[in-house]
């Protein structure tokens, strides 16, 4: 429970960075303060029931808030020139610190309220974010967007924590958990639906098919650090709800929603592989690459099981890999380009180690050995053809030969001999981030089992 106290702390002093005029000093801040948070996670006593009983710490929520806050300060890091050089960094960034926090309620919540509560913490933050180019059409147009169809999903989660509390009577996640293997009182038909709702509702937030719409042109016209966060932090916070509702809470019902799973993942799969060929906008293929990893982790889910671990392994590696992406994109748009194909054109000459960081990222988001990504999905293709989903699992194989395309589509030209010879020069610190990111994604591949204990 420390972790949520350390970064609302960090937000108010982002707050009163302004008044008290230590703008300068604020990001080395935040960065300190989320390294004592990382460690207040993994190493502090703080197990157990929390705020009256509305938040839990178990083992789960520890492991997967320590993730999302150690990816939090890599981001943090990857986005220092974006906010360094921006007149409401205060603002921004107390907004980024506030949206974690509720990040960091979806690993935790033991209440339905929490759940809600969470959701709408990371996303209204977002919100703002995603529109904060302000004389930016599209990034006004994404913020838009992303509004719209967040609260017609939230509508609809409400919705279903309606129906579900009506049925049990009760918003906590272990009275629910007990009514639905409570033989001796069947619960009604509305207890099913509002299960769906709530599958709806948190279905947005992990964009997958048909509830990844919004995904693309958001990515495309948000401010990139702004993508970045929504691909790797609110993915795995959502995911982390969704193994905490259905794995456990939801598990004696699973014939109520295991076959919209399925379909779901399928679908996912099939889609994201074949829309992202026709793209141009490397921040469209990516946002399709998010995508199509959402239904990768589905298998997980539907294979059933204890997943926690693996789907832990899988969005630490497609976390990371994606950093790494958006970093050199964020790169690219600083020397005043755009981040169309085009403009990847002889990357290799005007930056090799961006063109290298690149292609390590999109290996990995490919999956190809020995990198990170590769040991994921073959956990999650083994782990589903032992539980007997065998064509589920050659429905992946057949979308990762078609993401390998798309991937080396892009690796291709950044080691073309066209385009134009301005060189871009990064910082020292992005230097070593870079370095430190590729290390992550080659040494998650080569010891797996850290990851596989929960």
């Amino acid at each position: 429970m420390y972790v949520i106290y350390i970064i609302c702390a960090l937000g108010i002093v982002s707050l009163l960075a302004e008044i008290f005029n230590f703008k300068k000093a604020l990001l080395p801040i935040i960065i300190i303060g989320l390294i004592a948070a990382i460690v207040a996670s993994a190493f502090g006593e703080n197990t157990g029931l929390a705020f009256s009983g509305m938040v839990s710490f178990d083992r789960f929520s520890v492991v997967y808030s320590t993730l999302i806050v150690t990816i939090a300060f890599f981001w943090f890091w990857m986005a220092y020139s974006y906010f360094h050089n921006r007149l409401n960094l205060t603002d921004q960034s107390a907004l980024v610190l506030f949206s974690i926090v509720g990040a960091v309620i979806l690993t935790a919540f033991a209440n339905m309220a929490m759940l809600f509560l969470g959701i709408e913490i990371l996303s209204i933050a977002l919100y703002a974010l995603a529109g904060s180019k302000k004389n930016n059409l599209f990034s006004t147009e994404s913020s838009f967007k992303y509004f719209l169809m967040g609260s017609f999903a939230t509508g609809f989660l409400l919705m279903g924590i309606a129906l579900v509390y009506g049925a049990t009577g009760s918003f906590e996640l272990s009275a629910i958990q007990s009514a639905t293997t409570n033989a001796a009182h069947p619960l009604p038909s509305f207890f099913y639906v509002g299960v769906l709702l709530i599958l709806v509702g948190i279905s947005f937030k992990v964009s997958v098919v048909p509830f990844h719409f919004w995904a693309p042109d958001v990515y495309e016209g948000a401010p990139t650090p702004i993508t970045a966060f929504m691909s790797t932090i609110v993915k795995m916070a959502a995911f982390a709800a969704l193994l905490r509702l259905f794995t456990v809470c939801f598990a004696a019902v699973s014939f109520t929603w295991l076959v919209v799973f399925y379909v779901m993942c399928v679908l996912t799969l099939i889609v994201s592989s074949v829309t992202a060929v026709y793209q141009s906008n490397v921040k469209r293929i990516l946002a399709y690459s998010s995508v199509g990893h959402a239904g990768y982790i589905l298998i997980a889910i539907v294979s059933g099981g204890n997943v926690g671990g693996l789907v832990l392994y899988y969005l630490a590696g497609y976390a990371v890999a994606s950093l790494i992406a958006f970093a050199v994109i964020h790169q690219i748009e600083e020397s005043g380009r755009t981040v169309f194909l085009s403009d990847f054109q002889g990357l290799f000459r005007k930056n090799p180690l961006l063109a290298v960081s690149m292609t390590i990222a999109l290996l990995s988001l490919a999956g190809i050995p020995p990198l990170t990504g590769f040991f994921g999905k073959y956990l999650l293709l083994t782990q589903a053809i032992r539980s007997g989903h065998l064509a589920l699992a050659l429905v992946a194989i057949f979308a990762s030969l078609i993401g390998v395309y798309y991937y080396f589509k892009v690796i291709i030209v950044m080691y073309s001999t066209a385009g134009d010879d301005r060189l871009i020069t990064i910082t020292t610190a992005q230097k070593v981030l870079l370095f430190m990111l590729m290390a992550l994604v080659v040494v998650l591949g080569v010891f797996p089992d850290w990851f596989t204990f929960l």
